[in-house]
Parts: C-alpha cells; sequence; structure tokens
C-alpha cells in the first residue's frame, strides 16, 4: 500500500469477505498462481458497476466485484483507493466506484489492435489525488510478430 491509504493491484479484490492487508502479505508468492484463491483473485478480478460478487464469463475465469465489495474492502483496511490494472481501458484509465477504485492501464494500442490510449498515474505529495497522464502509442518498426525471439529458437533448437 502506499503510505497506508492506497492499494494498488493487478486484479481486484476477492470472493471472500474479510480479507485483510495481513492476509494478502501472508500470500505464498513463490509458485504458479492457483485457479481459487486470494491470489487468484487478486490477479484476475475486474470491477462491475452492480452490487456483490459473479463469476467473470468475459475472461472465463476470475470474478466480478461491485462497488458495495470495495467499500468493504477499504473500510476492513482503513484505505482509501484502489489502483489496479488488469484491464484496458479506453482512455487509458477509468474512475470507478464512487471514485474509489481506478483502473489504469499503461499498453497503448494494446495488441496493436485495441486503439486505446496509455496512461500512468502521478502523486504530488502529501495530496493522494491522482493525476492522470495519457499517452498514444507510438508506431512500430517493420518487424514481424515475435522476430525478437528468432535467435533464441535458434540456439534452443541446437541443444
Amino acid at each position: 500500500a502506499i503510505e497506508s491509504k492506497i492499494f494498488v493491484v493487478h486484479g481486484g479484490l476477492f470472493k471472500e469477505d474479510m480479507i485483510t492487508m495481513e492476509s494478502i502479505q501472508n500470500i505464498q508468492r513463490n509458485r504458479e498462481p492457483p485457479s481459487e484463491g486470494i491470489m487468484h483473485d487478486i490477479l484476475w478480478s475486474d470491477p462491475k458497476s452492480s452490487p456483490g460478487t459473479s463469476f467473470n464469463f468475459d475472461r472465463g475465469g476470475g470474478l466480478l466485484f461491485g462497488p458495495d465489495v470495495t467499500k468493504s474492502f477499504l473500510k476492513l483496511n482503513g484505505l482509501e483507493l484502489i489502483i489496479r490494472s488488469h484491464q484496458v481501458r479506453e482512455d487509458g484509465y477509468s474512475v470507478e466506484h464512487d471514485g474509489k477504485l481506478l483502473t489504469v492501464f499503461s499498453a497503448p494500442n494494446y495488441c496493436d489492435t485495441m486503439g486505446n490510449k496509455g496512461a500512468f498515474i502521478r502523486f504530488t505529495a502529501p495530496s493522494h489525488v491522482p493525476e492522470f497522464v495519457q499517452f498514444d502509442a507510438n508506431p512500430h518498426p517493420n518487424v514481424p510478430p515475435m522476430a525478437h525471439m528468432r535467435a533464441f529458437h535458434q540456439i534452443r533448437a541446437k541443444l
């Protein structure tokens, strides 16, 4: 957490209630991500506008969590804000759940097909007010996809 007030995470929140920062700190991280539980949810969950949690059919896994889940998690842990990144946003960012959940996506024109902007967040001390900085993708050189891996595959084939 940033200054014990801002929770920064890849995906989102949890199927289980009463998840504390201590629970998160105690996650065994040196392993493959499991198909359920706190670690799974923290990696793959996405926000929704309606209350509660539900299965994330769009991703085929993880869950969707509503503004009530965000509010409850923040209150339980004495936090003010959640920042996450695991979802393309057209403008590079979004503000949801009554301003308590920010999604920031820093990959402009994701997969060279989405046409989205990228963004990052800047905080100026001592304020916790986010400033969003947007940017566009730069054109790629005329190089075939994954061309940078050819040498690796050639070396590996010789082994």
